[in-house]
């Protein structure tokens, strides 16, 4: 499996993870906690992985070039 492909899928993952902490930062605004954690600290969970998100597909985009300008080889970067 190429590299680019596998952060791709990390990053989906991430991004799903993110969507989920959106959602018990939503569940927590009801009863003021969700899973014993804050709205806030699911807000600031949401926001952290989503960040992570976005730079792991950017990274994707840099590694899928490097991968199609070097075919054959596997540039560790």
């Amino acid at each position: 499996m190429k590299l680019s492909k596998l952060a791709h899928l990390m990053s989906i993952v991430i991004g799903i993870a993110g969507a989920v902490c959106l959602v018990g930062a939503w569940a927590a605004g009801e009863r003021g906690a969700f899973f014993g954690l804050s709205q806030q600290h699911w807000f600031n969970d949401a926001i952290v992985l989503e960040l992570i998100t976005v730079s792991m597909a950017l990274c994707t985009l840099v590694r899928m070039q490097l991968e199609k300008d070097n075919p054959g080889t596997s540039p560790i970067l």
